[in-house]
């Protein structure tokens, strides 16, 4: 059985999230996207973890009954330590979940009022707890400037100390790919996830990256087995964005957004000349922790790079991703094809006259399909940009700040993996 699962999210409870992000909404929504498993977060928050308890429950799965969403729920939550470093927890009960609360609510100011709190404990303190709780943990988005995991520490074992060996996962980020994660020895033993971090359920937003999992079955003991590549059980897909259209991915300023190399940020104290702080970029910190070659473990699973159909259909129209006439053709693609992962890789091209569409449209989903798309690199907090390849032209090497041309030739369909 093979399932498609976003992680790590959050609820209308977590600060600066939207107030459409309600089970029913990301229900809904998860399964126009092609998800079969998404993470509820911020379980500990009372209200949320209220909700979640009216729905039907089985091995540790939630979801709507009678639902013809096809939209189960794994208990998580995302908590932040007192080096202001994210941890991301997968939990297998209410009953634990309702445990790691009490734990977790003498030392926090927040966990009543925040879906995702700040709790003052170390990440040796919270793994410990975790464990205690028979929860899985690992770092989010470990190579974040300002939150991940790599911004505070040199190795896991300086964050997590002693409980190091209970650390299950690392989630990679928006500005990170396998390709750079496995550069770090000490990484190359863990499972890597590609979580969303979705505040809002809009489709540029939830299931953004996504993990492709083999289970025998849908249980939280089959997720677990599948993160620790146990029993045959195993993740079979990563995916996610080129690293380089991640807002961190270069070292930029943070006021105006110019980039640097390191030796550059170096020189000038990472302070721009506008007078803004210059934040490290993913590239730039990778390439200091790096003691591996570009080789990957046999266990890694391939990594796609999948930019959301709404951005696709954007770039072909030059319109805004929310403008009605992309949304009316993401609408009209997901009413022949099912949901946005056929309609990206699994359709076959020749099928795409049954929507009526723009030539330009199917024009740019071939170009992604065919690897032929360009990513201008961001930082400094600002996303990078896409560029479709000119058409019959040749796409130039790029210069120093830009992503090279994505590696993906002839992408396969997910049902490859």
């Amino acid at each position: 059985m093979i399932i498609n699962s976003d992680l790590h999210i959050h609820s209308r409870y977590s600060a600066a999230t939207s107030p459409r992000m309600d089970l029913p909404t990301l229900a809904k929504e998860a399964s126009k996207k092609g998800m079969q498993l998404l993470g509820t977060g911020d379980c500990l928050h009372p209200k949320w973890l209220a909700g979640i308890r009216e729905l039907e429950e089985s091995g540790g799965i939630f979801s709507f009954k009678g639902s013809e969403e096809g939209t189960n729920f794994v208990l998580t939550v995302e908590v932040e330590d007192e080096r202001r470093v994210h941890h991301l927890l997968i939990l297998p009960s209410i009953s634990k979940a309702e445990e790691l609360y009490e734990s977790f609510r003498v030392h926090s100011l927040d966990i009543d009022r925040d879906g995702r709190p700040s709790l003052r404990l170390s990440g040796q303190e919270i793994a410990d707890r975790a464990k205690a709780a028979e929860a899985l943990i690992g770092p989010c988005h470990a190579f974040t400037p300002w939150t991940g995991l790599y911004a505070h520490h040199n190795s896991l074992k300086e964050c997590y100390s002693d409980l190091v060996g209970s650390i299950s996962f690392v989630e990679l980020g928006l500005s990170a790919d396998t390709s750079y994660a496995d550069r770090i020895g000490e990484l190359r033993d863990l499972t890597f996830l590609t979580n969303s971090d979705a505040h809002s359920p809009y489709p540029i937003r939830l299931a953004r990256e996504f993990n492709r999992f083999h289970v025998e079955a849908m249980g939280f003991d089959e997720l677990k087995a599948a993160i620790e590549r146990k029993s045959g059980r195993k993740p079979v897909l990563n995916v996610g964005f080129p690293p380089a259209e991640g807002k961190y991915n270069e070292s930029a300023c943070i006021r105006c957004y110019k980039h640097y190399s390191l030796s550059e940020a170096i020189i000038v104290g990472w302070r721009c000349e506008c007078g803004g702080m210059i934040k490290k970029g993913v590239r730039d910190r990778v390439n200091e922790l790096a003691d591996s070659d570009y080789t990957h473990p046999e266990h890694r699973p391939p990594y796609l790079h999948l930019i959301p159909l709404a951005e696709i259909i954007g770039l072909a129209l030059h319109k805004s991703v929310t403008s009605k006439a992309v949304t009316e053709i993401w609408g009209s693609l997901l009413s022949v094809f099912g949901t946005e992962v056929n309609v990206l890789v699994d359709a076959p091209l020749d099928n795409f006259h049954k929507a009526n569409l723009d030539d330009r449209v199917v024009e740019a989903i071939a170009a992604f399909r065919c690897g032929e798309i360009r990513v201008i690199a961001g930082g400094g907090g600002k996303y990078g940009a896409i560029e479709l390849k000119p058409k019959g032209g040749e796409m130039e090497e790029e210069e120093v700040g830009v992503e090279r041309r994505t590696k993906q030739k002839g992408q396969r369909s997910l049902l490859d993996f």
